[in-house]
C-alpha cells in the first residue's frame, strides 16, 4: 500500500493551557497569533515595548490583558505556557524573569535560544532547574513537506541515507537587532536549515563551511551567503546554500527565490518545496517521491497549509501537549542545545577555513558538567 504522509502531528485533545505572549513583532502578529487563533489556543495576555502597538495586535485578536512588563503579564494573568518572540539579545532576560513564576508550567523560546552555546546550555540548566518545560520554536520541523519527510524516512521507504540538500535563494528582511551581531545568516536563516537536517539525519560528525558577504546588506557582516557540508560516519552526507542575494532581484533583475529540498537514499528519492519566499501569497510546501516498491512512479502528497503562518501552531500545540502527559517536546531545549553546537561548528568552520565538528562542543559541555 502506498504511503502518504501528513503534513502536521495528530492534534489530539488540546489542553487547556493558558499562554502569554512576549513580543509584538511580525512573527508575533502575522504567524503566533493568526495560527494561534486558527487552532483554539487561549492567550491571557500580551507584552509589548510599544504599548500602542500591543493595544491594537491585542484588540485585533481579542486578547484582553495588555502591558509593558513580563512580570506583570506573570503576576495579573497567569499564563501557565510563556511564548517569548523577541530579538536573541534579549531573550535570555525574558526567561531569567519567568522561571521563577510558579504557576508557569513551560516556556516556547525564539530560535535561536542564545548566540552562543554556552548562553544556551545556561537557560536550559535554568529551566530544568527550575521544573520548567522548555521548547525552541525551530517552526521549520513543522512545515508540511519537512514533517512529512520525517514521516517517509521513519518508515525506512527510501533505504539508506546518502545526500540531503536544502538550496535556498532568498532574500530576508534583516531586522535592525541583527545588526552589529557576531553573526547574520548563520543564526537567522541557515538555523531552520542546519535543524531540518538534525531532525531528519541526527548530528553531524563534521562540517565544512564557506561565506562571503552578501552585496545586498550595508551593514557589516561576516556571514552572508553560506554554503556547507555536513558529514556524517555513516556515510550520508547533506548540504545547505542559503544564497541571501539570489541575484539583483530587489534592484529589478527577474525574480527567481524559492526554497527547494532534495533526499535520496538507497531505495528513493523525495524532494520538495518550501513556500516561504512567496510570502504574503499563501503558498503551501509541496513533497513527492519515489522508491523501489513503485519503480517509475513519483507518489505526490497535495495539502493546503503553508509554513508561515500555519505551521506556528504546531511548536506550541507540541509543548502543550508534552506539558499535559509528561514528554518531551520535538525541539525541547537539551535537543536544541545539538542545534547551538551545529551553528557554533558551522560559524568556526567558516570563519577559520577548516572543518569542524559539532560534536566538540557537546563534548565540551559534558567536560563541564563532570568537573561541576
Amino acid at each position: 500500500m502506498k504511503f502518504f504522509p501528513t503534513p502536521h502531528p495528530e492534534k489530539k485533545t488540546l489542553p487547556k493551557l493558558q499562554v502569554g505572549v512576549v513580543g509584538t513583532g511580525f512573527i508575533v502578529e502575522e504567524c503566533h497569533l493568526v495560527a494561534y487563533q486558527k487552532a483554539g489556543i487561549e492567550v491571557c495576555g500580551l507584552v509589548g515595548r510599544n504599548l500602542q502597538k500591543a493595544r491594537t495586535i491585542a484588540e485585533k485578536f481579542s486578547i484582553p490583558w495588555v502591558g509593558s512588563s513580563v512580570r506583570d503579564l506573570l503576576s495579573e494573568t497567569k499564563p501557565e505556557i510563556l511564548d517569548i518572540a523577541v530579538p536573541p539579545l534579549i531573550q535570555p532576560a525574558v526567561i531569567e524573569a519567568a522561571v521563577s513564576s510558579s504557576h508557569l508550567r513551560g516556556i516556547l523560546a525564539q530560535k535561536p535560544l542564545a548566540l552562543s552555546f554556552a548562553e544556551a546550555e545556561r537557560l536550559v540548566s535554568l529551566c530544568e532547574a527550575k521544573g520548567k518545560v522548555l521548547a525552541v520554536n525551530q517552526n521549520m520541523r513543522f512545515d508540511p513537506s519537512i514533517y512529512a519527510q520525517k514521516q517517509i524516512l521513519n518508515k525506512g521507504i527510501l533505504g539508506e541515507p546518502v545526500l540531503a540538500t536544502i538550496e535556498m535563494r532568498a532574500v530576508p528582511h534583516w531586522m535592525d537587532w541583527a545588526k552589529g551581531m557576531r553573526t547574520l545568516t548563520t543564526w537567522i536563516m541557515s538555523i531552520h536549515h542546519l535543524d531540518t537536517f538534525r531532525f531528519w539525519l541526527g548530528t553531524p560528525d563534521r562540517v565544512f563551511a564557506s561565506f562571503r558577504k552578501d552585496p545586498r546588506t550595508t551593514f557589516d557582516h561576516v556571514d552572508g551567503i553560506s554554503l556547507y557540508i555536513l558529514e556524517y560516519e555513516s556515510g550520508a552526507r547533506a548540504s545547505g546554500w542559503d544564497d541571501v542575494w539570489a541575484g539583483p532581484v530587489k534592484e529589478g533583475g527577474a525574480p527567481s527565490c524559492e526554497i527547494r529540498w532534495r533526499f535520496e537514499g538507497t531505495r528513493g528519492v523525495a524532494r520538495g518545496t518550501i513556500g516561504w519566499p512567496e510570502w504574503p501569497k499563501h503558498t503551501p510546501s509541496t513533497l513527492e517521491y519515489s522508491c523501489l516498491d513503485y519503480p517509475g512512479e513519483w507518489i505526490r502528497t497535495e495539502w493546503s497549509d503553508t509554513w508561515f503562518p500555519d505551521a506556528f501552531q504546531w511548536p506550541m500545540i507540541d509543548l502543550m501537549q508534552a506539558i499535559e502527559n509528561d514528554t518531551t517536546p520535538i525541539s525541547g531545549g537539551r535537543d536544541n542545545l545539538e542545534t547551538i553546537a551545529l551553528l557554533e561548528a558551522i560559524f568556526e568552520s567558516g570563519t577559520t577555513h577548516q572543518s569542524t565538528s559539532p560534536k566538540g562542543w557537546l563534548r565540551k559541555r559534558a567536560i563541564n558538567d563532570k568537573s561541576g
